[in-house]
């Protein structure tokens, strides 16, 4: 790659340049954009995704959907399918045959030990238009029908070459940092010559758009996410759009056959979906088609330089569980408040090196975690290796139990290496059942707090700053050392103390032990990230907590 050393004249300039706008490219924006960082996206299509796909949002990204102040815009645009939770596997839906994969997402309401939020299924096709609107609003420069033509990097930055599609006038553009979701057949990726690993291709789907009105009356009260339809002659998924007319059918496809895309006719389409819902006479009008390839693959680095991968150009996955979109959506949280500190002057750009170290274990996890559930649930059009496992396996339990469950892959997972002190770095990634105890490298736990007349999550304190949690019984040593070392290092880091006593800004709703709940005694103090991961921990009480804490935040911060 040819690198130039200095902006061509007339080079509009800014700080961070996003090539790809569906979920995570839109994603990025609105998450930068809540950190105040200036930035600019470009998608080549000219709107926003219009095929229900992708609708799986799980609990850790309803977690930092909630912090960026969007949760209840996604549940709003989301509520005609607020009913549905289970995965129903049947051989026809005429009838009470088949079983429940699971039934309820969150049977008996343990998820709220963990969490203050859900699960939520809103299709990418209403998600992506909500993220749109609130980037925008944070001052997002968003500019679809746009291409990236070329990029060239140097030392300082990166310049770009785009093109309107619209008027075919070309422009460039001066980052200092591009990030890359532009996709799993990402040209930035390949122009980068970043290799990927893993089996690749698993299987292909045609995914059918189609109204019906008589489905509704063969599906009945049975509200599921999809419905797993095994008849061999005509297998495939089905998916409710709006439980009443409106659905998705997801068909084999073997490409590797010799077969076409154009061999799925409207007339092929409509008798294969009568045959698998065993609905011989039932009403189809087909509405729209579309191919998509499942692929287990992961990007070798994330990183070149200036320009990071993000979403499916970093990682590809089996859409079972809805893993994909969920780990891009969290990439790309990761990778602003990195992206803020650096450019904020408040960490040293050794902090972006983190960005490898933790999110690719993480899809490297999940991915493969993701192909098992695929073996699971029997996915239609996917014939695993013997050695996969098989359906009525692991996994059979349901999302929350500890064999099978995704509970510990959407949000118990954990960096142990990386921006973190004192993680063990032969924790495995995706550990077995649940545990979120304070411990660096995991996300902090979720508790309950008073402050002043509100009710918070201690989660609804990390997104802008470092926050160091300290005891408000105590003398006040930790939250002494934090404002003047906020105040020195340029830092900003908020100080909370957590408790009963006159100077404490918090207060446990219940009788919680704050400290206890976070692996610590009462003199020690926890430091959290804004991306709500733990960064350190002092378990007890310190000689010189000023000097620990300056040595924390130089460390995780990359700062000399």
């Amino acid at each position: 790659m040819n690198r130039s050393e200095a902006a061509p004249e007339g080079a509009e300039h800014v700080p961070v340049l996003i090539v790809g706008g569906s979920l995570v490219g839109l994603s990025t924006s609105l998450f930068l954009g809540r950190l105040g960082v200036p930035h600019m996206l470009v998608e080549r299509h000219s709107g926003t995704s219009i095929h229900p796909r992708g609708r799986g949002n799980n609990v850790r990204t309803m977690e930092l959907f909630r912090v960026a102040g969007i949760q209840q815009r996604i549940e709003d645009a989301a509520s005609v399918l607020a009913d549905n939770h289970g995965i129903l596997q049947t051989p026809t839906l005429v009838g009470d045959a088949g079983e429940w994969l699971f039934k309820e997402i969150d049977p008996g309401g343990g998820l709220a030990r963990f969490s203050p939020g859900g699960w939520c299924l809103c299709s990418q096709n209403d998600l992506e238009p909500v993220l749109l609107e609130s980037a925008r609003e944070l001052g997002g420069d968003l500019r679809f029908h746009t291409e990236l033509m070329s990029f060239e990097q140097d030392a300082q930055g990166v310049t770009a070459q785009l093109k309107s599609r619209d008027t075919g006038e070309h422009s460039t553009v001066r980052a200092d940092y591009l990030v890359a979701a532009d996709g799993p057949r990402s040209p930035i990726r390949e122009r980068l010559s970043i290799g990927q690993s893993g089996p690749g291709d698993l299987f292909h789907n045609v995914s059918i758009t189609f109204t019906s009105r008589g489905l509704a009356d063969a599906v009945g009260d049975r509200r599921f996410i999809v419905c797993y339809l095994t008849n061999p002659e005509a297998d495939g998924a089905l998916l409710p759009v709006d439980n009443r007319e409106h659905w998705v059918f997801h068909a084999p496809w073997h490409p590797e056959n010799g077969e076409t895309l154009e061999e799925f006719t409207d007339e092929r389409c409509t008798e294969h979906i009568r045959r698998a819902t065993g609905v011989p006479d039932l009403d189809v009008q087909i509405t729209g088609r579309a191919a998509w390839h499942a692929a287990e693959r992961v990007a070798e680095r994330y990183s070149d330089h200036r320009v990071f991968l993000a979403g499916d150009s970093a990682h590809e996955m089996s859409p079972t569980g809805a893993f994909g979109s969920n780990t891009g959506i969290q990439d790309a949280h990761n990778l602003a408040w990195k992206l803020a500190a650096v450019l904020g002057g408040w960490a040293g750009p050794g902090l972006l090196e983190s960005y490898d170290l933790e999110r690719r274990p993480v899809a490297e996890a999940t991915s493969a975690r993701a192909s098992t559930r695929s073996v699971e649930h029997s996915h239609p059009g996917y014939t695993p290796n013997p050695e996969a496992g098989g359906p009525g396996g692991p996994g059979a339990g349901g999302p929350g139990g500890k064999k099978g469950g995704i509970l510990n892959v959407a949000l118990g997972y954990r960096y142990p290496r990386g921006a973190v002190l004192g993680a063990d770095p032969a924790t495995p990634v995706v550990p077995e059942g649940m545990r979120l105890t304070g411990e660096p490298g995991s996300r902090a736990p979720h508790m309950w707090l008073n402050r002043a007349a509100t009710r918070v999550s201690t989660l609804d304190l990390y997104e802008r700053s470092m926050v160091l949690l300290s005891s408000g019984d105590g003398d006040g040593t930790w939250h002494n050392a934090a404002t003047a070392i906020a105040q020195r290092m340029a830092v900003p880091l908020d100080s909370y103390r957590i408790g009963s006593g006159p100077d404490a800004e918090l207060s446990p709703v219940g009788d919680v032990d704050w400290a206890e709940t976070h692996g610590v005694a009462p003199g020690g103090a926890v430091l959290v990230r804004p991306d709500g991961f733990v960064a350190w921990r002092s378990e007890g009480p310190a000689a010189d907590p000023g000097k620990e804490l300056r040595d924390a935040l130089m460390g995780v911060l990359d700062r000399d």
